[in-house]
């Protein structure tokens, strides 16, 4: 199974590795990015016990989990899949990026990578993904991703007492490429 994909603009997606947790701690300690973490990430320990269950994932098949780094190595990001239903043929994608790469094709470019690669290398069919629609930059993402938009879950999450509705959005691997 390809582990290593090259990526335009000198990007690459990868596996995570121990060597990422001083970035993936500096991500989610920006402000609205703890609500994106499955624990709390405040210390370098925090990071390197969510890179292991990034690479834990991985080994038992549960989740895809990939870093978009940069031509030195540094981790700029994450692109995953996860949800997997092999009866169906089909996966939940999630991404991030941090601040400093927000709005340079980041995660645009580590979201289609992914998708090909859940494609080919899983034989998925059809890949899923939501975002908070209070959220444009993600909606973009997903959109130039070749994910079309499919509908509106009224509601479904709630932060810090506030409900916010998410924007589901859909490919299938005989979408055309973006």
């Amino acid at each position: 199974m390809n582990d290593r994909i090259q990526l335009p603009a000198g990007l690459v997606l990868r596996r995570w590795e121990a060597s990422d947790a001083p970035a993936v701690r500096d991500a989610f300690a920006e402000p609205g990015m703890e609500r994106q973490a499955d624990a709390p990430l405040v210390t370098v320990s925090d990071a390197e016990q969510w890179v292991r269950r990034r690479q834990d994932q991985w080994g038992r098949g549960a989740a895809f989990g990939f870093a978009v780094a940069d031509a030195s190595g540094t981790a700029l990001g994450g692109v995953a899949v996860s949800g997997l239903d092999a009866r169906h043929a089909t996966g939940w994608v999630s991404y991030w990026t941090g601040s400093a790469a927000r709005g340079r094709g980041v995660a645009t470019l580590g979201c289609r990578a992914l998708a090909d690669w859940c494609f080919a290398e899983l034989e998925l069919f059809r890949l899923e993904l939501g975002h908070r629609t209070n959220n444009p930059a993600s909606c973009r993402v997903a959109l130039a991703s070749g994910f079309a938009a499919e509908g509106l879950q009224r509601q479904k999450l709630a932060y810090d007492g506030v409900r916010y509705d998410v924007e589901t959005h859909a490919r299938l691997a005989t979408d055309p490429a973006p």
